[in-house]
């Protein structure tokens, strides 16, 4: 028989980060990889918001989304990258994706919310450098035309 897995050790050596958050956007969970990622000790983290690592622009946005996906049971982020601007400890913009998994009650009322999150800050620059060089070889070429 397979031995029981650690999920603890899992959750603790997985490179990516893990964010758990209550119903209330409380966070109840925060990995190694979340402390490494935004710069937070896990005692840090604990039991804040998760305004914590979200832009205070976006935040307004972000909590209509939340508090309908808390009340309706349903995100299309389980399958679908969400990729969205955040923060880090000393205020450091970042792009991040992830995808969500709701987590429920015996009662399937849904009780919080996980997330597996990756910086993409380096790729998405690299990817916005690339966009901006292109269009001024497209703008250059049909000066020539």
């Amino acid at each position: 028989m397979p031995e029981p897995i650690d999920y603890a050790q899992l959750v603790a050596a997985i490179g990516d980060a893990i964010v758990i958050a209550d119903a209330n956007g409380a966070i109840t969970l925060w990995n190694p990889a979340a402390q490494r990622m935004f710069g937070y000790t896990e005692a840090e983290a604990l039991g804040q918001s998760l305004d914590l690592i979200i832009p205070e622009r976006l935040r307004a946005r972000h909590w209509q989304g939340y508090d309908k996906t808390m009340a309706t049971g349903i995100t299309r982020y389980g399958s679908e990258l969400l990729k969205v601007p955040a923060v880090d400890k000393d205020g450091k913009a970042m792009s991040i994706a992830f995808t969500v998994a709701l987590l429920k009650d015996a009662a399937g009322a849904v009780t919080g919310i996980v997330a597996v999150i990756r910086d993409e800050t380096t790729r998405f620059q690299q990817e916005r450098a690339l966009k901006k060089r292109l269009a001024e070889l497209e703008s250059q070429i049909g000066e020539q035309a």
